[in-house]
């Protein structure tokens, strides 16, 4: 399900009730490829219900340049609402998700690559609930950025 601010903050409050453990991921997901069903995957399989902060346009373009997203906000979140592992997506404007995670109050943090959990935006949320953190490897060579720069030398 796509979610507002104002629903997800409802429908977290329920599972938090219903003892469900909510896990919390953020990102572009702008080409969705391999690497981001592995990583979502993984996501899931750390609690009980996914929640993905979608990055809207604006903060896409804020992070990564005027050229990005390839894709609308409206069709990101579409192509993850439809994926297996996901189970609502927020779009969100800012240019990080700690609103937003500090709305849904997730009992588990997760990002990719190779960040410090203490560098984890909202990490400090979570940990302080007592929460995980968790920093999942992503899958090597699976990238929006790789995709796009093999496009342009084709």
């Amino acid at each position: 399900m796509i979610a507002t601010r104002e629903e997800i903050a409802d429908i977290a409050q329920n599972l938090h009730l219903s003892d469900k453990k909510i896990v919390f991921t953020n990102g572009c997901f702008d080409l969705i490829h391999r690497g981001h069903i592995e990583y979502l995957k993984l996501a899931k399989e750390c609690g009980d219900i996914l929640i993905v902060g979608l990055n809207s346009d604006d903060s896409v373009r804020r992070l990564k340049g005027v050229d990005r997203p390839i894709n609308y906000e409206q069709d990101r979140a579409v192509v993850l609402d439809n994926l297996k592992s996901v189970d609502y997506v927020c779009i969100f404007d800012e240019d990080t998700p700690y609103e937003l995670i500090s709305i849904i109050k997730p009992d588990v943090l997760v990002k990719g690559g190779d960040w410090a959990i203490d560098d984890i935006v909202g990490s400090d949320i979570v940990l302080d609930r007592g929460g995980e953190v968790k920093s999942l490897q992503f899958v090597e060579g699976k990238s929006t950025t790789d995709i796009i720069e093999k496009i342009k030398n084709l």
